[in-house]
């Protein structure tokens, strides 16, 4: 995708953009002005997603008659980890589950974030749909009048800036392999007017380069703007700025009644954007950052390759906003363990056989929110805790990324595969001993400072050979100090997004 995959290229050339940047000059902007002043569209700024207690509270009152479903400006300002199932307004803590011992085998608290909570499409890649589309339409990089988003994903992502590009008024084109679950495409087919505009590309989760050549194609239109998430900094941005404190605020919360340490923060890979969130939670409390791929795609473990079906986390390449200097450890889980634990956590006979081992059943009756890559990030975070011997005082936090509703015609698949004779009780005891009692330690990278160059070396064929990237730009983010010159990004992107909205006019409606 030549140059413009790497949007903000080297920080001289990232803050030249703000520097440079003259709203009364820019026809990008100024047509972006007049389209969201026509359709009436207020932009949240990250920190109000970060702390929704600071949205006006006007706006959170007429959030009341406006579904989460529905494709409707207000639930920009739902785009944070604050929201529930049964209230329109932000809870002071987001929704989580802390698993139990009889669950995880190991004293380390387990605590999951709820992705599933997330407006429109129920999964958090919302959020850096909206991050990486709001910092180019506020800097004139992007007109919506003009220009077609194209939104290269394994599915979420795509979905997500779909539903954000919609709100927004303008085209979004997803890109995603044919493979992906049926539910993903009947989402879009919902939300797309163009049909045109949902592109298969060949293979399942792991044919990440098939969608950067589809996108390389496109890019030959100039009035595509290919915003790839494992591209665009402001996706690692948007989640340093509103996972991190979000997973903090669960932290503080789960450790009021006794002191603890906050020892780990685990995140499949996919895109990388949410690994963000675990250099927030380095810097804030020296946490841990935990990087989970599929043990069949083993690309950072054994330089490996492959297919798998743990959907939302995309292989066989390592992201260009991937902080792989500032990574502690690597795990492996496999697809089998994802498949299976679906099934048993959303079929009585699993439910009963965790009862059997003391697991509550109204705990129980909340792994339903779990999707492929949640159940992946729990299994890692099992793996981490007794890779370092972690104890009661210590707390890991992962996140589900979606729930097991976008599943269902996956876990069709693996019964008739797995389990054609039925899934009795026989067959959970077996899913949940061999899944979940028996977690082994093995397939896990301690990247040591060796690792870290071999693994971030990695990137080098994608970024440089195939994408374009230069040695200079590649290299530069080896250094910790180039990733902390981004930080200040956030606070110019809201002093825009402020001026954005005070030159639209916009009102939230009474």
């Amino acid at each position: 995708m030549g140059t413009h995959a790497f949007n903000l290229g080297s920080m001289d050339r990232s803050l030249a953009v703000f520097n440079d940047f003259d709203p009364m000059g820019n026809e990008s902007f100024a047509n972006a002005i007049d389209r969201f002043r026509e359709r009436n569209i207020i932009l949240p700024k990250f920190s109000e997603l970060k702390d929704p207690s600071t949205i006006d509270p006007e706006i959170l009152q007429a959030l009341v008659d406006v579904s989460h479903d529905d494709a409707d400006p207000l639930n920009l300002f739902r785009v944070h980890w604050f929201n529930t199932p049964n209230h329109s307004v932000p809870t002071s803590t987001p929704d989580h589950i802390e698993l139990p011992r009889e669950l995880t085998g190991t004293e380390a608290r387990i605590v999951v974030a709820l992705g599933n909570r997330f407006p429109m499409i129920t999964a958090h890649k919302v959020l850096a749909a909206y991050s990486c589309l709001v910092a180019r339409l506020v800097t004139g990089r992007f007109d919506p009048t003009i220009n077609r988003a194209v939104w290269p994903s394994t599915g979420n992502y795509a979905r997500g800036g779909v539903a954000i590009s919609k709100i927004m008024g303008c085209r979004g084109v997803a890109v995603l392999p044919e493979g992906m679950s049926r539910e993903r495409f009947e989402w879009l087919d919902r939300w797309i007017e163009h049909p045109e505009d949902v592109i298969r590309t060949p293979g399942t989760e792991a044919n990440v380069k098939e969608i950067y050549d589809e996108c390389s194609r496109l890019e030959a239109d100039e009035s595509n703007v290919i915003l790839n998430q494992f591209s665009e900094f402001s996706n690692h941005l948007g989640h340093y700025a509103v996972t991190g404190p979000a997973l903090e605020s669960i932290f503080l919360k789960v450790s009021s009644d006794r002191p603890a340490r906050l020892a780990a923060f685990v995140s499949a890979s996919g895109s990388a954007g949410t690994l963000g969130a675990g250099d927030y939670l380095k810097d804030t409390y020296d946490t841990r950052i935990v990087a989970v791929e599929a043990l069949e795609v083993p690309t950072m473990l054994y330089n490996g390759f492959g297919d798998h079906n743990i959907q939302g986390i995309g292989d066989k390449h390592v992201p260009l906003i991937h902080n792989v200097t500032n990574t502690d450890l690597i795990v492996g889980i496999s697809d089998k363990a994802t498949d299976q634990l679906d099934v048993a956590f959303n079929s009585p006979a699993g439910l009963r056989a965790l009862e059997r081992q003391g697991v509550n059943p109204d705990l129980g009756s909340l792994l339903t929110n779990l999707g492929y890559s949640s159940i992946c990030n729990i299994l890692a975070a099992i793996k981490s805790a007794k890779h370092w011997d972690l104890t009661d005082d210590d707390v890991i936090v992962t996140v589900a990324t979606d729930g097991s509703e976008l599943y269902n015609s996956e876990r069709e698949k693996v019964m008739q595969r797995d389990f054609p004779g039925g899934f009795d009780d026989a067959e959970a005891e077996k899913v949940i001993a061999n899944h979940l009692n028996n977690v082994v330690v093995e397939h896990i990278l301690d990247m040591d400072e060796a690792n870290r160059d071999r693994v971030f070396n990695l990137g080098y064929f994608t970024w440089v050979e195939q994408q374009g990237i230069s040695v200079d730009d590649f290299e530069c983010r080896r250094d910790q100090s180039w990733w902390d010159s981004l930080r200040p990004l956030i606070n110019k992107w809201d002093d825009r997004i402020s001026e954005f909205n005070a030159a639209t006019g916009a009102k939230h409606r009474k």
